[in-house]
């Protein structure tokens, strides 16, 4: 045995060694703990946009976690809500949600008339998040508006005939715009063809042949494939999304019709004019500038044209999938359906396999106002979207609905059912529909739909007592 492990001499030092080890260790372990103190994170939350569901006495609500902070586990999720306090906490009424990172809240017993200050919160062991507060009034009484639905063209049959009312017929139509003078152009899809049809209900052929193709020149002699979304810029110009020839059709107030981008082909090319490539574009808008926005559906993509006809993708990385953030970069759509545009210049969306509505700033940041896997049942498949002068949204449910969205971001049913196909004119109770699809808004604020499997044309107009 080696004699040098065992002179006292020798001991002493090693034994200091590892002293010293093990105060250093000890000084770290406290490190450690010190440090897990001082980072304690509250998680965060975010609010849902738009109110549903609003009644003198109810409302639906609801919220998403952002971040869980330092906690990884849930406790309770909900929305507070006062009357007085503009910054409500859970000291207030509240709701309680379970513990999923999406969540809904109905919440009853409000006061008619009152206007209410809501957010959402998530608690667990690192403390109370709060989302951002939204602002809400209840209805006055359970009627405060009304809404009458009759059909200004088309009887039910598809086929291709010009007429007054039911005497046109069409072949699934599938989008709708409203000129300056009340005229309504519709996007007659199967018959490949612009029709209008004049404020007395008389039907004629604006633009195309019926012969599928995919040329411009005089209206008469255009051809379209399947052309769907439709819009007017304020020259009076009518801008077609052509989902057959994934192309963007202009067509001037004198009747010339050129291909302002796309080649003809599905793909996915940025660039001026005809050199650019879309994939089954659907809704289309316009904005004061003249610029023309695009749902480039099967791209998962907005795109936005110049009135020199030069494509750039304006939000959406291209990926299958719902993502808020910076337009271009960051934020990512699911067959995004319809667009359209405030006075202000944002932008909303109908992303249809989202089941959400999104908004773009005109910076181009992207938000989800509502819409996810809980609200299903609520929003359905969103298609058509529209906005007034107002900033007023109206939007077609496939299922069945006609949707709005007033400027105080509540959600109501103007008509129709959820899940329920028919035909029948009336009131907003008894209004059937089948495939709703297109939407617009004149300037007195009447209602045009292109019902899609009733091939008709549905006029609705609102009355708000």
């Amino acid at each position: 045995m080696n004699k040098l492990f065992m002179t006292p001499k020798n001991f002493y030092p090693i034994k200091n060694i590892l002293l010293a080890a093990l105060v250093a260790m000890a000084c770290i372990y406290s490190s450690c703990n010190k440090k897990t103190e001082v980072e304690n994170v509250i998680p965060a939350a975010s609010t849902t946009q738009i109110i549903a569901n609003v009644t003198p006495t109810t409302a639906l609500s609801g919220g998403a976690v952002t971040n869980l902070g330092s906690s990884f586990s849930l406790t309770a999720t909900g929305v507070c809500y006062s009357a007085t306090n503009q910054n409500p906490t859970i000291t207030d009424t509240k709701t309680s949600d379970g513990t999923n990172y999406i969540f809904k809240s109905p919440v009853t017993g409000l006061t008619p008339n009152t206007t209410y200050y809501m957010r959402a919160y998530i608690q667990n062991d690192a403390g109370v998040g709060y989302g951002n507060v939204v602002k809400f009034t209840t209805s006055a009484t359970t009627a405060d508006t009304t809404v009458n639905v009759t059909t200004l063209a088309g009887n039910g049959t598809a086929g291709l005939a010009n007429g007054t009312g039911s005497a046109a017929s069409f072949n699934n139509p599938q989008g709708v715009a409203v000129d300056a003078a009340g005229n309504v152009y519709v996007s007659d899809s199967f018959n490949h063809l612009i029709r209008k049809i004049t404020p007395a209900g008389v039907t004629t052929t604006f633009a195309g042949t019926g012969t599928l193709g995919f040329s411009g020149g005089a209206a008469a002699m255009a051809q379209f494939y399947s052309p769907q979304g439709l819009a007017f810029d304020g020259s009076g110009n009518l801008y077609v999304a052509d989902q057959g020839n994934n192309a963007i059709y202009k067509i001037t107030s004198a009747g010339t019709v050129t291909i302002l981008a796309g080649t003809g082909l599905a793909g996915y090319v940025n660039g001026a004019g005809t050199l650019a490539r879309f994939n089954a574009p659907q809704g289309i808008a316009t904005d004061a500038a003249g610029n023309v926005y695009v749902a480039d559906r099967s791209n998962n993509m907005i795109r936005k044209i110049t009135q020199a006809g030069i494509v750039s993708t304006f939000a959406g990385t291209g990926a299958y999938t719902l993502a808020d953030g910076d337009g271009p970069t960051v934020a990512a759509f699911n067959r995004p359906t319809g667009v359209a545009l405030d006075a202000t210049g944002n932008v909303y969306v109908t992303d249809q396999g989202n089941t959400a509505l999104r908004k773009i700033t005109a910076a181009g940041v992207v938000s989800t106002l509502i819409g996810n896997t809980t609200t299903n049942t609520l929003l359905n498949s969103l298609a058509g979207i529209a906005t007034d002068a107002q900033g007023n949204m109206y939007i077609t449910d496939q299922t069945g609905r006609i949707l709005f969205i007033n400027t105080q971001n509540i959600l109501y049913t103007l008509a129709g059912k959820a899940n329920t196909t028919g035909y029948l004119d009336g009131s907003k109770t008894t209004a059937l529909f089948s495939s709703p699809t297109s939407i617009a808004v004149d300037a007195n604020k009447n209602i045009y739909v292109a019902d899609y499997n009733n091939n008709r044309i549905r006029k609705l107009v609102m009355t708000t007592k």
